[in-house]
This record gives structure tokens, C-alpha cells and sequence, in this order.
């Protein structure tokens, strides 16, 4: 089982760009190692016998219950790592969506009670799915916590430390209990320390300016940037290149150190 709960040295702003690609290394390394421990797991135990309580959820139907059970039944926290490729529920409804809209299956929303802290993890294969800077900037305005990760990221969601699910492939994923748990919760901790905040209030940049610097840093196209943010390639060129002029520098890898190092993102 890794080894997740140590603490281990952030990517701070006095950080090297090798240090910053040398953690996000560790990070990817440990979900590929929690994927694997959780999946050892679930194979050594029976669904519903011994003290490790395991079930198996299948299809994308099942899922998109469970997570909506699990975010209107937390009482504290709900923590989700939202990644690429989502199959569960498009995008603009992932996870719970707002209150005045439906949800799946014609019933009316639920949200989780106000006091529950939401924290919510993307990486860039999220980014790059169709509507999801328009999902982000909706959670964001809801007082949500979202941050992003350059690293892969399995889908897992967590409700108050408790009852976790966590998807294998499109079609299948388990829900798990105490003490099982503990593994995926320190795994999201170690993610959320590696992580960057999403749009970042900044005085001297606009809301669009800050949209392009983190798709650009997640690793997104030009073309691919322009389509989430519904302009042309040429404009977010146009952009990046006034970005760059704003920070003195020559390049986009020099802009995305300046950007983290000035506390842009």
C-alpha cells in the first residue's frame, strides 16, 4: 500500500521548474500506486463480508445515483477528483447540478446542506471536455473549492471521510467504507497539496486573461482553449502574447513560471 499520509515538500513559489514537474511525478505515481492498492483490495474482499464493506456499482446510470446520493447525504465534506473523459454525466451536471434544475431522471435537484465544504479537483483532460470552464466558473460562483492538477486523476468522490466511490473504467466502479477509506482520503490530501487554485483573483489580469493562463498551463491548445472559451485561436494568441508583454518575458514556459512565481494562478 503507498505510503500517502507523509508529508511531502510542496511546489512552492522559491520552487524550481524541476521541482514543480518532480511533484506533479510523485503525484501521478501515487494514484497509479492508490488505483492499484484500492483494486488489490476490492479483489481480496467478498462484496459485504468482513469488516472492509465493498460494493460494486455498474453503469453509468448507477453511478450518477450513487454520486448524487453521496453529495446530498454529506453532512461536512464532499471532495471529488473530476477528470477527463466523463462518462458518468455531461459535464455541465456533473456531480449534483444546481438546485433549480432537474436531475437525472426528472426529480428535482437536491443539494447538500449549506454548511458542507466542497472541495473539487480537475485535471486537464477535464479542462479539455466540452463546457467545463462554464461548469467550473458555475461551482466557483457557488462558493465552491476547485483546484487543478497536471497529473491524471482517477474519478473518486468522498463524503465526510466516510463512503467514497471510486470508478475503474467507464462501466464499473466500487463504493467503500471505513476503514478503506482512509487510503483514498489521504490520496485526495496529497493531490490537493500538489494542486493550483482555478482562476485566481488577480488585479491586474481580467477574468478571460486568467481562463487562458490556466487552460495554457494545463496543457490545452490554442485551438482547444478557443473552443472552451467560444473565440478564435488568433485571440487567445493575441492574448497570451499582451500576457507575456505584462510579464516581461519572451516565452510561454517563462510566462507560466512567472505566472507561478507572482501568485497568477
Amino acid at each position: 500500500m503507498p505510503d500517502l499520509g507523509r508529508p511531502k515538500r510542496t511546489a512552492g513559489a522559491d520552487a524550481s521548474p524541476e521541482q514543480v514537474r518532480a511533484a506533479f511525478r510523485r503525484l501521478a505515481e501515487d494514484v497509479r500506486r492508490t488505483e492499484a492498492a484500492v483494486a488489490d483490495l476490492v479483489r481480496a474482499q467478498p462484496p459485504g463480508e468482513g469488516p472492509v464493506r465493498v460494493e460494486t456499482v455498474d453503469g453509468a446510470a448507477a453511478q450518477a445515483r450513487r454520486i448524487l446520493e453521496l453529495e446530498i447525504g454529506a453532512r461536512h465534506t464532499f471532495q471529488a477528483f473530476l477528470t477527463g473523459l466523463n462518462r458518468i454525466k455531461p459535464v455541465p451536471q456533473t456531480l449534483n447540478p444546481s438546485p433549480e434544475k432537474a436531475s437525472g431522471d426528472g426529480a428535482p435537484a437536491r443539494s447538500a446542506p449549506p454548511e458542507v465544504t466542497y472541495q473539487l479537483l480537475v485535471d486537464r483532460d477535464f479542462l479539455a471536455e466540452p463546457a467545463a470552464v462554464v461548469a467550473l466558473e458555475e461551482r466557483v460562483r457557488r462558493g465552491e473549492q476547485v483546484r487543478v492538477v497536471d497529473s491524471p486523476l482517477l474519478k473518486l468522490a468522498v463524503a465526510d471521510g466516510e463512503t467514497a466511490m471510486v470508478q475503474f473504467g467507464p462501466e464499473r466502479a466500487v463504493l467503500i467504507r471505513q476503514p478503506l477509506t482512509t487510503l483514498v482520503t489521504e490520496l485526495f490530501a496529497t493531490a490537493w497539496r500538489h494542486s493550483r487554485p482555478y482562476l485566481r483573483e488577480v488585479a491586474e489580469l481580467s477574468p478571460v486573461d486568467r481562463q487562458i493562463l490556466q487552460l495554457m498551463l494545463s496543457g490545452l491548445t490554442d485551438a482547444a482553449t478557443a473552443k472552451q472559451l467560444g473565440t478564435s485561436p488568433r485571440t487567445v494568441q493575441r492574448r497570451l502574447r499582451a500576457l507575456m508583454d505584462l510579464a516581461s518575458v519572451t516565452s510561454r514556459l517563462q510566462l507560466g513560471w512567472y505566472a507561478m512565481r507572482n501568485n497568477w494562478i
